[in-house]
């Protein structure tokens, strides 16, 4: 399915957003009812755990889900949104379909039924949202070891940094500092996977930054 827009602009924050996914989470056929149980907003895309069940109350029979003990189904599905123009509009995908996007947190995957089959694209889908939640969020002061070397725009790698910060304006953002050069620079949180925790240093302000700029005169 492609993208569809609302051209009206009802949909305009979080909560319209919400609302939103909650009714086309929430309809009826002649014999099937689905009920959402709970959703996520992560970056622009919507997570959603939906309960299918049977009007009649006999079990659901499905060839990607395991039944549950009440009978029901719980599938996965994903949201992509975005504006244009003031315009919402969103992708809807089932978890089935292996969505690039994957980071559904894990008391959302917990409410999925099980999978029957172990290769299937949902299975590799809830995996690879696992291995999201996992990547560590490292404390101010922690000395880290990537799991593979960066290539910073000099061309030089790094591979041990501590984690710091600096401030712009009232904000408070994460930096690393270089352990070779003592430079700071960012990294996305993909980059920290399969990282490793050397050391730990606990206090409210960062001797790191506090060392970084008193090296550069500031």
């Amino acid at each position: 399915m492609g993208w569809l827009f609302y051209t009206d602009r009802r949909v305009k924050t979080y909560a319209d957003e919400k609302a939103e996914i909650t009714r086309l989470c929430t309809f009826e056929t002649d014999t099937r009812k689905t009920l959402l149980l709970k959703a996520c907003k992560v970056g622009s895309t919507w997570y959603a755990a939906a309960k299918v069940t049977n009007i009649d109350g006999s079990r659901v029979e499905d060839a990607t889900y395991v039944t549950d003990e009440d009978g029901s189904i719980t599938f996965g599905a994903v949201f992509l949104t975005r504006y244009d123009d003031g315009c919402w509009g969103y992708k809807d995908m089932e978890e089935s379909a292996g969505p690039v996007e994957s980071r559904a947190p894990l008391g959302l995957l917990a409410l999925l039924s099980e999978l029957k089959d172990p290769d299937s694209h949902a299975h590799a889908w809830r995996q690879r949202c696992r291995d999201w939640a996992a990547i560590p969020e490292y404390e101010e002061g922690d000395r880290i070891k990537l799991a593979a070397p960066v290539t910073l725009t000099d061309g030089s790698t790094c591979q041990i940094v501590t984690a710091t910060h600096y401030r712009r304006g009232r904000q408070k953002r994460r930096c690393y500092r270089i352990e070779e050069t003592g430079g700071l620079m960012r990294l996305s949180k993909a980059s920290l996977a399969g990282s490793e925790l050397l050391g730990t240093a606990k206090g409210d302000a960062s001797p790191v930054l506090a060392e970084f700029f008193a090296g550069n005169g500031s």
